[in-house]
């Protein structure tokens, strides 16, 4: 089995509303489309997450394919070395992972298929039956997003997630205002390193009634210990999100246990290989995984998904974005229209592309371009 040929194709998928936070507003997802086929026939998928310009990681997964065009699938790691290193892609790291991180997910796709298994079995087979994904509530407009938290109620969602950091006086009523929605249900809030270490005690002192599961990078990323030094003085559990964005990035946080919640992605880190063992990482050393996304489509997502039912040590209430788009390149999502999602069975990665949603969507890129961090970013 050869890698004979390959397509990559950008696709734009909306929003239902914007993603609203600190640091973005976002319209959709823009992610790049990943077909890998075999000589003997094999179609493996993967998906570029755009990250900040979806034309350099793209252009840097086209760049890489000579490490992998006539190869075996089953020497993806060697591919992946011999594109860093005689490819010099480790100069770019973070574009490089972003890129990279599409082919590997359609380099295991091919394996798991040619093994006729799914991809958590190759990975060591699952260790839970299902997961599952949270409810993103976006806005500041605090009616509207109560009005989105009895949507997510309605629909069976036990954990639900707010972007703070826009304001303390609009943070803390919005918070409340879900509270009084979702009762008992666990809520979350990330203010993507927004606040100072004194605004964050001060900013979680205030809501500390609403009963938070754990705030998402309360600090910035650097100094390393800010956000330790953070999760010593304050009662909430804290999640490291911003500063994870490499192996080694990751593996320095996590062996520094500056969190209790680890919250990444396979595109960070490169790989679904290296995902797990940073997942088995944080667990020696006593915390947990929560899956992050960085707006995704449903291919990058589902080999999240197979590498966090291998998982010892992951939280339930993954971050998901499918439930609140406009559509998707795969058919059957589960978590486009519920919480949970057990273990797919297919082998591969086991998505279906809908060919007709594809085509839709590469339209839809070249017709209006990036869905872009911020408005006005043409």
């Amino acid at each position: 089995m050869k890698v004979s040929r390959y397509r990559i194709q950008v696709a734009n998928v909306a929003y239902e509303h914007r993603e609203l936070s600190s640091q973005v507003a976002r319209d959709g997802v823009t992610a790049g489309v990943v077909r890998l086929e075999t000589d003997d026939g094999l179609v493996g998928w993967g998906e570029i997450c755009a990250g900040a310009d979806i034309a350099s990681e793209v252009n840097a997964a086209h760049a890489m394919m000579p490490f992998v065009l006539g190869g075996d699938p089953w020497r993806g790691e060697a591919m992946r070395r011999d594109a860093w290193h005689r490819g010099l892609w480790q100069f770019r790291e973070g574009t490089a992972n972003f890129a990279w991180a599409g082919i590997d997910m359609a380099l295991a796709d091919l394996c798991a298929q040619a093994a006729s298994v799914p991809v958590h079995a190759l990975l060591g087979g699952a260790l839970h039956e299902s997961l599952s994904y949270f409810w993103y509530l976006s806005g500041d407009d605090v009616k509207d997003l109560v009005a989105q938290a009895h949507t997510g109620v309605a629909r069976g969602y036990d954990t639900f997630y707010l972007k703070v950091g826009r304001g303390l006086d609009l943070d803390v009523e919005r918070v409340y205002a879900v509270r009084d929605v979702i009762g008992a249900a666990r809520l979350r809030i990330d203010a993507n390193g927004a606040w100072s270490v004194a605004q964050a005690r001060h900013a979680l002192a205030l809501m500390d009634e609403a009963d938070i599961d754990f705030v998402e990078q309360p600090v910035r990323q650097v100094p390393r210990d800010l956000l330790k030094d953070l999760r010593a003085s304050v009662n909430v559990a804290v999640a490291a999100n911003e500063g994870l964005w490499s192996e080694e990035q990751a593996r320095e946080r996590i062996e520094a246990r500056v969190a209790d919640v680890y919250c990444f992605s396979p595109y960070w880190v490169g790989s679904l290989r290296t995902f797990q063992r940073l997942g088995y990482l944080v667990h020696e050393h006593g915390a947990q995984v929560c899956k992050h996304t960085h707006g995704e489509l449903g291919i990058a997502a589902t080999a999240a998904h197979h590498v966090m039912l291998t998982l010892p040590s992951v939280v339930q209430g993954n971050q998901q974005t499918s439930a609140h788009m406009k559509g998707d390149v795969t058919r059957s999502l589960p978590i486009a229209h519920a919480p949970v999602w057990g273990q797919p069975s297919a082998p591969g990665l086991g998505v279906v592309i809908d060919d007709d949603a594809l085509s839709a969507a590469v339209e839809a890129f070249d017709r209006d371009g990036q869905f872009w961090p911020f408005p006005g970013g043409e």
